[in-house]
């Protein structure tokens, strides 16, 4: 039988994400909403290894499967970080992120580009059956453009400029944004330890 990672989210843009990236493992990579369990879990960490590690060990606690969740924000140094862990609750849960976009903009209005730096980070944690855990992080730099660009991203992806690319990550390809992503620099410093265990006789 196939071995499974049950990926800690509901959120479909990401988890087509996560299956690109970790394309290379031969594993069935699930939803936890997938494999049967939803459950909202309380973020109360302080970074977003504490938060991604918190969503790891919940969902653990009903399978016994690999188990990994993620957390991941903006950081703009200009705004002193924000918004940071609460990047998903920026403006409130249900707030749109067309409009958290234009409000982080006209926060920056009149701001020269070398003052509006920023990146991405996220935090992946991984829980096997045995109980171990590991937290790997990945960040991309990069800095807020003067509007919007782009339709192949998703959250904050239209206003987050590369400077490689001199563009969004919503105007990269899925391959090219795949590459030097937050998320998938986080997926790959993980992608060892997961083609050991699934390769084994753990998980």
């Amino acid at each position: 039988m196939k071995k499974k990672i049950i990926f800690a989210t509901g959120n479909q843009d990401k988890m087509r994400e996560i299956r690109e990236i970790l394309d290379g493992l031969d594993v069935e990579i699930l939803s936890a909403k997938e494999a049967g369990i939803c459950m909202d879990v309380n973020e109360t960490g302080k970074t977003f290894e504490e938060n991604a590690l918190i969503k790891a060990k919940a969902v653990a606690k009903r399978i016994h499967e690999i188990v990994l969740a993620d957390d991941s924000g903006l950081e703009i140094d200009y705004l002193n970080q924000e918004p940071g862990i609460y990047s998903a609750r920026y403006m409130g849960e249900n707030t749109s992120y067309e409009k958290k976009n234009q409000a982080l903009l006209e926060r920056l209005l009149g701001v020269p580009k070398e003052r509006r730096t920023a990146r991405f980070v996220c935090a992946v944690a991984a829980v096997f059956p045995d109980g171990e855990t590991i937290v790997k992080r990945g960040t991309v730099e990069g800095y807020i453009g003067e509007k919007p660009e782009g339709e192949n991203g998703f959250g904050y992806d239209p206003i987050f400029y590369v400077e490689e690319y001199h563009c969004s990550t919503a105007a990269l390809t899925r391959e090219q944004k795949n590459a030097l992503s937050h998320r998938g620099n986080a997926l790959r410093a993980v992608y060892g330890e997961l083609e050991k265990r699934i390769q084994g006789n753990e998980g």
